[in-house]
C-alpha cells in the first residue's frame, strides 16, 4: 500500500518492509563582499529499506549518492526489549537536539541553524531509549565513537575514543494541535588527534566558510545543549543553545544558538512524530492538482548565531527569511534569503547575503 512511501505488510502485522528515497536539488546566488557567485547541486540524493521482522526487530539502510559518491546514512538494528526499552546499534544520529534528529525532508529551512558545526551526527555505536508517561518523557543515552568517513563501522582500533551522549525531553502539552517540547542534552567527546576544527557558512552550502577556527592541544570538549518548540494551531516556535567547553592545555567556552518562527497561510500544521524523530511530514488540506488547490504555504524567520571569539575566530550572526511551497505531502518548493555577518577578533564585517531555493521530493 502507498503511506506516502512504498510499504508491505503481513496479515498478521508481525512483518513489514518499505523502501524510498529523497532527491533534494539546489539553486542559490550570493555575493561576499564585493563578489558574487552562483551555483547548483544535488543536496541529498537517497534510498532507504526499512522493516520490522517477528514484531520486535527493526533494521533501516540507507545510502546517499550526492555528489556522485556512496555513503552510508541510516545503518542499523534496533531491537525492543523487556522491561529495559529499545536497543540501537549501527550507524545513526546521535540523540542530541531536536532540529537535528528532524529528518532533512521536514525541516523549516534549506539548512539547519549554525550551531549544527557543534552538533554530533551520524556515528558508529549503541543507545538505550525509552518513553514513560504515556510518552511525554522521554530518555535516550549511548555509547559513540567517531565514524571514519568512508567505511563506517569497519574500524580495527576502538579504545581510544568513546563518547557518551544522553537526552532528555518532556512534552507537558501534545494535545488538539498544541504542542509544547522541552528538552535537554549532554555530549562529552573525546578525540584521538589533539585537533579540534570548526568551518562553517552562513546557512548556504553552496556559499563561503566565514567562520574558521583550529585548535591544538585538544583532549575532548562538553556539549550541554538546551531545546524547546512551541505548536498552536498554524504557528509554531522552535528554539536551541548549545554551549561548548574545548578541553586541552587552554580551556575554551564556545557557544551557539537560534530561534525560527513559521506560520501556514492555508491553516495546516506542523506536525511532531516523537522525541528521537522531532517533527514529521506536513500533509497539505488540499493538494495541487486539477480540482483540489494549490498546495499550502509556509512563512517562517530565524535568527541564529555561533560564538567563537574566545579563540580569536570571531562571531557569525545569521537572519533567513523562508517561504515554502508544500504541492503535497511528499513535494515541496523551498525559497530562502539568508543574509550572514561575521564579526572577525579585529572587528572587521564581513557579509554574506543568499538567495536559494530547493526543489524536494521524498517517498
Amino acid at each position: 500500500k502507498w503511506v506516502n512511501g512504498y510499504k508491505l505488510t503481513s496479515s498478521d502485522g508481525e512483518h513489514s518492509l518499505k523502501f524510498g528515497g529523497r532527491i533534494m536539488y539546489d539553486y542559490a546566488t550570493w555575493n561576499t563582499g564585493d563578489e558574487s557567485y552562483s551555483g547548483t547541486e544535488f543536496r541529498r540524493v537517497r534510498f532507504f529499506n526499512s522493516g520490522k521482522v517477528y514484531g520486535n526487530i527493526k533494521y533501516k539502510l540507507q545510502l546517499d549518492f550526492a555528489g556522485g559518491g556512496v555513503s552510508f546514512k541510516d545503518v542499523y538494528i534496533e531491537a525492543a526489549l523487556p522491561y529495559v526499552g529499545n536497543f540501537k546499534v549501527g550507524h545513526f544520529k546521535e540523540p542530541f537536539r531536536l532540529e537535528v534528529l528532524t529528518s532533512s525532508k521536514y525541516i523549516t529551512f534549506m539548512e539547519r541553524g549554525l550551531p549544527i558545526a557543534f552538533s554530533p551526527e551520524r556515528n558508529v555505536g549503541f543507545m538505550l531509549h525509552n518513553s514513560f508517561m504515556d510518552d511525554k518523557l522521554s530518555v535516550q543515552a549511548g555509547l559513540f565513537r567517531e565514524a571514519e568517513k568512508d567505511s563506517p563501522g569497519n574500524d580495527t582500533n576502538i579504545d581510544n575514543v568513546n563518547n557518551i551522549t544522553a537526552r532528555l525531553t518532556f512534552l507537558p502539552i501534545n494535545d488538539r494541535g498544541n504542542l509544547l517540547h522541552l528538552g535537554a542534552g549532554f555530549s562529552s567527546r573525546h578525540t584521538s588527534n589533539q585537533k579540534y576544527s570548526i568551518s562553517t557558512r552562513p546557512e548556504n552550502h553552496l556559499g563561503t566558510k566565514l567562520l574558521n577556527m583550529e585548535l591544538d592541544s585538544v583532549s575532548g570538549m562538553n556539549l550541554i545543549g538546551a531545546e524547546m518548540a512551541f505548536v498552536m494551531g498554524s504557528f509554531s516556535v522552535q528554539g536551541e543553545y548549545v554551549m561548548n567547553s574545548v578541553k586541552g592545555v587552554e580551556g575554551y567556552s564556545f557557544s551557539g544558538y537560534y530561534g525560527q518562527l513559521s506560520y501556514f497561510l492555508t491553516g495546516e500544521k506542523r506536525k511532531y512524530k516523537n522525541s528521537l524523530a522531532g517533527f514529521d511530514r506536513v500533509i497539505p488540506n488540499s493538494n495541487m492538482k486539477e480540482g483540489e488547490g494549490w498546495g499550502s504555504l509556509e512563512l517562517a524567520a530565524r535568527y541564529s548565531s555561533m560564538d567563537l571569539s574566545e579563540a580569536h575566530a570571531g562571531v557569525l550572526n545569521d537572519i533567513t527569511i523562508g517561504l515554502n511551497w508544500y504541492l503535497n505531502p511528499c513535494a515541496r518548493v523551498m525559497f530562502n534569503y539568508v543574509m550572514g555577518t561575521l564579526e572577525d577578533h579585529d572587528g572587521k564585517e564581513t557579509t554574506e547575503n543568499t538567495f536559494q531555493c530547493r526543489i524536494q521530493i521524498d517517498f
